[in-house]
């Protein structure tokens, strides 16, 4: 089987989202491919939606359920254990894709010998096919047989793992998977996966619908996700500690954790959650504290950190209370400002 098609799905049922992800999956122009729809324990009618699905067309689209719900993660797993294809792709169950998505993809891999293949994708906020603004998830200059530049630069930079294809028997050799239980699973697998492959290309073409809207996980802010986003980057710490990776790509894996787990953390808590805990902000300085307490020198820091973004960083690292009160009142002047517009 040339390809298999991964698609986690939990509470997708409303607004025809689910059904306009699985038919534009049915109407791939790519042969001999299969639909894994992975129910992750829905409580609406998502369940009866892939079962009908499964009914109309069978042998193209196999469902898989069970009855706790494991996140995205858990899913995506099942889906690779039960994949049969040459090629394995995901598909976020309210996104969709065009028609030629895995056909380009996957004839791009077979004429260059890659095992790893990409494309741009289009922000849409409505069920259309008209191209909507485009996002360039990798640069060509990450493409061509990987060399170890090119490997730091997709572990600093992987981009979304659904615009993708990968060889499965690079996933199947290495052990590769994903964590289960937790939001944000793809910050740990992604840069953990691109170490493995060994070719990366890309068609420049926006293929792949990304559907924006504020039920979303990006767009709400909890002390929860906010957690699950420090796990995936300990995770991610833990595996490429495990699997020799730390010491040659140590300044990437360092700065791929501080972003994770402390700068993004920090400020989207703080600017997200409704009232933020002093006990939390001093939770994560000393989790970065414990694996890189020398991040501040880190070049990628330096570089791609904001010069205010330092400054408060450093007050944080010094006086927690200092600078959450200074926060708050950025924050607060801030938002005076924006309603005096």
């Amino acid at each position: 089987m040339k390809l298999s098609i991964i698609v986690p799905v939990y509470n997708m049922a409303s607004e025809g989202k689910l059904n306009y992800c699985m038919d534009s999956l049915l109407n791939q122009t790519v042969e001999d491919y299969e639909i894994l729809a992975v129910d992750d324990a829905s409580t609406d009618g998502s369940l009866k939606i892939l079962r009908d699905y499964e009914a109309r067309y069978p042998g193209r689209v196999r469902v898989i359920s069970y009855a706790r719900n494991r996140r995205q993660g858990g899913a995506k797993n099942e889906g690779l254990k039960a994949a049969r294809g040459q090629w394995v792709g995901f598909v976020d169950s309210d996104d969709w894709v065009a028609p030629e998505f895995y056909e380009k993809l996957i004839r791009r891999g077979e004429d260059t010998g890659a095992d790893l293949v990409g494309c741009d994708y289009s922000l849409v906020s409505e069920h259309t096919f008209e191209v909507g603004r485009v996002i360039q998830n990798n640069t060509m200059d990450q493409t061509g047989p990987l060399d170890r530049e090119k490997h730091k630069s997709l572990l600093m930079r992987m981009g979304s793992m659904v615009i993708k294809v990968y060889r499965r028997k690079v996933i199947e050799e290495n052990g590769l998977d994903f964590p289960e239980g937790i939001f944000y699973e793809d910050n740990c697998a992604g840069p953990l996966w691109s170490l493995y492959f060994t070719r990366f290309e890309k068609v420049e073409e926006p293929l792949y619908y990304y559907y924006q809207h504020q039920v979303s996980t990006v767009h709400h802010i909890s002390e929860e996700k906010c957690r699950d986003r420090m796990k995936a980057a300990a995770l991610l710490y833990d595996q490429c500690n495990a699997r020799g990776f730390l010491e040659e790509y140590q300044q990437e894996i360092e700065y791929r954790f501080v972003e994770l787990y402390y700068v993004n953390t920090l400020f989207s808590y703080l600017a997200g959650v409704e009232r933020p805990k002093l006990s939390f902000l001093k939770e994560l300085r000393q989790g970065v504290g414990e694996r890189f307490p020398e991040f501040g020198r880190n070049p990628y820091y330096l570089e791609n950190t904001g010069c205010e973004e330092q400054r408060l960083i450093a007050l944080q690292q010094r006086w927690n209370l200092g600078f959450y009160l200074l926060y708050r009142l950025k924050r607060y002047a801030w938002k005076r400002k924006q309603g005096s517009r």
